[in-house]
């Protein structure tokens, strides 16, 4: 079976050269067709001669990045197949098995994996100025590098940007709102959070790690969630001032599957921090997502803690978008004032560190991903929460359904 589908390839496929398979065509389905084609035209070619497999075995993760790319273009325009087979399907699998492994180690496995790409930077330079690396050999063990990376980085996490959107996941529906529903919605928001105020100057974050993975639990099945899909320790990121100063509060390692909250966080953010972190590592990609997960979670938790959390979250959102209306006064005036003590807290606590040159250049460098990664927002993609929990608020039969309480 092996070797007629070897010679028929080879004999079809024969007369074409490798460009003009990958470019005889513009759509994107046909793009990963005629990739696939040269992929599996290259391998039986390194197959049948060793002379020519030792020559071009250096292109083989190259060669894969580019078929995984051209799967990017198809994944693009195919949600549900990525929704079916791979956000409920293989990345599931894929979590437990590196988060098991990362969790063995007490410290970030991302942060050392980080630290050692980019010592290779310097490292190449010197070897190459004392000639102990010739500038070709450097060229292909870089291109080998990028290219597993990058087909690293879809297969063990990426491909999630390409699933569903919320409100098709969720099966919530998406409204137009108007200023009256807004501020209507605010108004219950910001009496949530007057009554859920809790004074929250230190925290057991082993409690509040279980708080957050019970109620995640208990809504698995309203999020789309394949639960547990893994686990989930907080591991602190390494240098945490330095990201501080980038404004930067968590981040989640896809390579490892590790979820990590800055160590500069302030004890009332944490939960809700740790939480948007969580999602991430649950497959939620898009930054919009992810908070309304957390809010949603928080929110419904039996914690008081993560309610209080949760809603100081949101209303930071809402009040950002609702800064324009001539409403925004009466709006501030509402907020009780040990509230407003933790909002200037918050505030203040991050002024002090942030530095406004790495803010740029880490704000700039996460816009640019997020761009690359079919969130056209990019870093306002955040800011786009407050949609979600307008559809939310407004879609009662959503809440009916899944016995959720609304805002």
């Amino acid at each position: 079976m092996q070797k007629t589908l070897i010679v028929s390839l080879e004999t079809k496929y024969k007369h074409f050269t490798l460009h003009q398979l990958t470019y005889a065509t513009k759509t994107d389905s046909q793009h990963f067709y005629f990739a696939t084609i040269n992929f599996l035209y290259l391998a039986m070619i390194l197959k049948k001669n060793r002379n020519t497999r030792n020559k071009y075995k250096w292109l083989i993760f190259p060669l894969l990045a580019v078929l995984c790319f051209t799967f990017t273009l198809f994944a693009n325009h195919h949600p549900y197949f990525i929704e079916k087979w791979y956000s409920q399907g293989l990345y599931p699998f894929l979590a437990r098995i590196l988060s098991a492994i990362s969790s063995v180690f007490p410290f970030s496995v991302s942060d050392l994996f980080y630290a050692l790409l980019l010592f290779l930077i310097p490292a190449l330079i010197v070897l190459l100025i004392i000639r102990k690396l010739s500038f070709r050999f450097a060229g292909k063990f870089i291109l080998n590098i990028v290219g597993l990376i990058y087909l690293l980085f879809y297969i063990f996490w990426g491909f999630n940007y390409f699933r569903e959107d919320l409100n098709t996941r969720l099966e919530i529906e998406t409204s137009t709102t108007n200023k009256y529903e807004f501020l209507e919605v605010m108004y219950r928001l910001i009496d949530a959070t007057n009554k859920s105020y809790i004074d929250i100057d230190q925290l057991n974050k082993t409690e509040i790690d279980s708080s957050i993975e019970a109620s995640y639990k208990k809504l698995a099945e309203t999020l789309q969630l394949d639960y547990p899909t893994g686990s989930r320790k907080d591991k602190k990121i390494t240098l945490s001032k330095l990201f501080a100063k980038s404004g930067i509060t968590g981040y989640y390692g896809p390579f490892f599957n590790e979820v990590h909250v800055n160590k500069k966080v302030m004890p009332v953010e944490y939960p809700v921090i740790f939480a948007h972190e969580k999602a991430h590592q649950l497959g939620v990609t898009g930054e919009s997502e992810a908070n309304f997960y957390a809010w949603l979670v928080c929110r419904q938790s039996d914690s008081q803690v993560l309610n209080y959390s949760a809603n100081l979250f949101i209303l930071r959102y809402f009040f950002s978008q609702a800064r324009q209306l001539e409403e925004y006064p009466k709006l501030v005036r509402m907020i009780d004032p040990e509230v407003q003590k933790d909002f200037d807290k918050i505030r203040e606590h991050w002024q002090q560190l942030r530095n406004e040159k790495y803010e740029q250049v880490a704000s700039k460098v996460n816009d640019t991903y997020l761009k690359t990664n079919k969130v056209e927002a990019g870093i306002n993609d955040y800011y786009g929460v407050v949609k979600h929990v307008m559809n939310f608020s407004l879609d009662s039969d959503f809440q009916k359904r899944h016995h959720l309480a609304a805002p």
